[in-house]
């Protein structure tokens, strides 16, 4: 299935097929109950999701939003939870993934516990030109979502990215 820039994979609480992206970029938001939304998680080509259903079902924690156009296949769920059972082995290959999805936050951690603001977003657009190059942060992220991944104000991604801008 092809998804389009800004188009919804699935809605927070539904339950429903695990996923695998082949290519593109997504955000994982969470809604709050005033309708706010946070910025939880980005996914990057070849993660399956949801990470938290890999092993056994669970509703969607966020909603996935395409960043950019994405390639995804749909894994239905029963057939995903019965080759489980039937092959032992591939538990390995879920927690194999799983280490790889915590190795990039352990990196994202990195990112967020810079001690400079601008360092954090330095560190964060580097780490998006592997996925979105040509395109910039900012063509895929709002200044409020890049500021609630590195636990900044808007105001000041603001300033940084016209600061950036300034000096060059």
């Amino acid at each position: 299935m092809i998804l389009h820039k800004g188009e919804t994979l699935f809605l927070q609480g539904e339950t429903g097929p695990l996923y695998h992206l082949r290519s593109g970029l997504l955000k994982i938001v969470r809604v709050h109950q005033d309708g706010s939304q946070i910025l939880v998680n980005l996914i990057i080509p070849n993660e399956i999701i949801p990470h938290h259903s890999l092993i056994s079902p669970n509703p969607y924690y966020g909603t996935a939003i395409a960043l950019i156009t994405c390639e995804v296949d749909v894994l239905p769920a029963a057939t995903w939870y019965e080759e489980l059972e039937d092959n032992p082995e591939r538990y390995r290959a879920i927690a194999l993934l799983l280490q790889d999805k915590l190795r990039m936050m352990q990196q994202r951690i990195d990112q967020v516990t810079e001690v400079t603001p601008a360092e954090k977003l330095r560190k964060l657009q580097a780490w998006f030109q592997a996925f979105i190059s040509p395109a910039t942060l900012t063509d895929v992220l709002t200044q409020d979502e890049i500021g609630q991944f590195l636990g900044l104000r808007r105001e000041t991604i603001n300033r940084l990215l016209r600061s950036q801008a300034g000096s060059k």
